[in-house]
């Protein structure tokens, strides 16, 4: 098997905890990969900005992903790559979220964007980013520039079906695949954390098949088909841990410092 010289990581459900810490475990685990010479950072569903506070913690210093692959920013934030919904695909799918009743959240450039500041999980978005939402009336002026729409239910039920129908009504205008399983992302097309992986290789000049990547849901599994190995966590879905080389324990059992330390360090010895 190739030598790993990047582990690419999934944050929420992967490098932190349910409760969204960073744990000293997880810190130390990336302390260990720098002095093994093996190079570390993330990708995330999340906005550049709720990556901001895991840069000094983690001594990050390599462009690093967000909003499933459709931006790549330095650790300073500065945008690397930006991609965006196409406006139709975006207001199409405004209207099949509405039509479910979920909650509806959208991203532009530096911005989230909610019509309800109460609603559904904006407590938790606000502990999760450390950042707090801008209250519109309507989303319209800004679906030009929308790199994440995400519909947002406590009801994951309602939200498969949501998810099935927003598929059908959007085609291959926008990338679509749970984070969690109460939301619900809507990303530019043809890019994910699977393309985002190519873009790393080729920036880092790093070939594919020295790259293990770890996470935990579906819209993990491009990343995993990219490169050479891929680890689930413990507390992933049955589907993403059957198309992982390896698993290990959950996030809430520091499984990202196992999996650093079984998988990557050990094989690498």
């Amino acid at each position: 098997m190739s030598k790993i010289s990047l582990l690419v990581s999934d944050v929420d459900g992967t490098l932190v905890t349910s409760d969204k810490r960073l744990t000293e475990a997880s810190r130390r685990a990336v302390r260990r990969l720098s002095e093994h010479g093996i190079a570390f950072t993330i990708t995330s569903s999340r906005p550049p900005i709720g990556l901001r506070m895991l840069v000094a913690p983690l001594g990050l210093q390599l462009p690093m992903v967000a909003f499933n692959g459709a931006a790549i920013v330095r650790p300073d934030l500065e945008p690397i790559e930006e991609r965006f919904i196409p406006p139709e695909a975006a207001r199409q799918a405004i209207e099949v979220l509405s039509s479910f009743g979920v909650g509806i959240w959208v991203f532009p450039a530096g911005c989230w964007l909610v019509t309800d500041p109460v609603g559904d999980y904006v407590e938790r978005e606000r502990r999760t980013i450390q950042a707090e939402p801008d209250v519109v009336t309507t989303f319209g002026p800004y679906l030009s520039r929308a790199a994440k729409i995400v519909g947002v239910s406590s009801d994951h039920d309602r939200l498969e079906e949501c998810e099935a129908a927003a598929q059908a009504a959007l085609g291959a205008s926008a990338s679509i695949a749970r984070s969690q399983l109460y939301y619900l992302d809507i990303t530019p097309p043809d890019v994910d954390k699977g393309t985002a992986v190519d873009s790393l290789s080729r920036q880092l000049q790093i070939p594919l098949e020295n790259i293990a990547t770890v996470g935990d849901m579906e819209n993990d599994l491009p990343m995993f088909r990219r490169g050479g190995y891929s680890i689930a966590m413990g507390n992933a879905t049955e589907q993403v841990k059957r198309q992982a080389q390896a698993v290990t324990l959950s996030n809430d059992e520091d499984g990202f410092a196992a999996a650093v330390e079984r998988f990557i360090l050990q094989r690498d010895s």
